[in-house]
């Protein structure tokens, strides 16, 4: 790792994805911070062409700085897609620095935005780790799990639902086949015969029925209560018979 000097306003040091360079003092907005340099590729020469690796900075068509040299301590300046400073590209002079487009802070990481190309190409199939990127993830996985939790919760209460259903399902059933049984056995539900009567064969006003009318008289040979214009008196045989008015 370099050693940066004292009187730089930056210094390397560990960073979410591996190095990064931080801000030691305040960098107002518009700043030069640091240089990006190294050799220089030229595209029509094959043998720079076919070099390849993670620093090249194009600056034209044609050349392109190979930044992977370690005295190049620019090139531990990390991508973010929501940076505070910008790469501000000179062709003419094949130079190219690191401006502030924020106010940093001491401590702050410092980072700009890599491109499309270098996105699509490095970036995106690993993931970003910039803050943004992270901000965002972590927020989709809140969302995630609030969702989850949510549906758990409907699942839940949809189960108690079914449950309390089910409950009074069973409560009504087993209520129809008491009413059944009773049923069967010529009892109501309350004990008492459906048609008044009680099983021992005693009428609904405690009066039995083998042998005695309704009005408490026996039917052995004594008078009934006429009805409808006609007598009854007791025969000699000892039953009743009936006579015209």
């Amino acid at each position: 790792m370099p050693a940066s000097l004292s009187h730089k306003p930056y210094r390397v040091g560990r960073s979410r994805t591996g190095l990064g360079l931080f801000a030691t003092k305040p960098i107002k907005k518009g700043t030069k911070i640091i240089r990006y340099f190294g050799p220089l590729l030229d595209s029509k020469k094959k043998d720079e062409d076919a070099i390849e690796n993670k620093y090249l900075f194009e600056l034209t068509n044609r050349w392109t700085i190979d930044g992977s040299i370690r005295e190049n301590v620019a090139r531990y300046i990390n991508h973010a897609c929501r940076p505070n400073a910008e790469s501000d590209v000179k062709p003419r002079k094949r130079k190219v620095f690191i401006r502030a487009i924020k106010d940093i802070e001491p401590g702050d990481e410092i980072n700009y935005d890599y491109g499309t190309d270098y996105f699509k190409a490095y970036l995106k199939p690993i993931g970003c780790k910039c803050d943004a990127c992270e901000k965002k993830r972590k927020k989709k996985r809140a969302e995630a799990r609030a969702e989850r939790l949510r549906l758990k919760e409907k699942a839940e209460r949809k189960a108690k639902r079914e449950a309390e259903k089910l409950a009074e399902t069973r409560a009504r059933q087993r209520k129809a086949n008491a009413k059944k049984v009773a049923k069967a056995n010529g009892k109501a539900p309350n004990g008492k015969a459906p048609n008044g009567k009680a099983p021992n064969g005693k009428a609904g006003n405690g009066k039995t029925l083998n042998g005695k009318a309704l009005n408490g008289k026996h039917l052995n040979g004594h008078t009934l209560t006429a009805a409808a214009g006609k007598r009854v008196v007791p025969s000699k045989r000892g039953a009743a018979r009936v006579l015209q008015a």
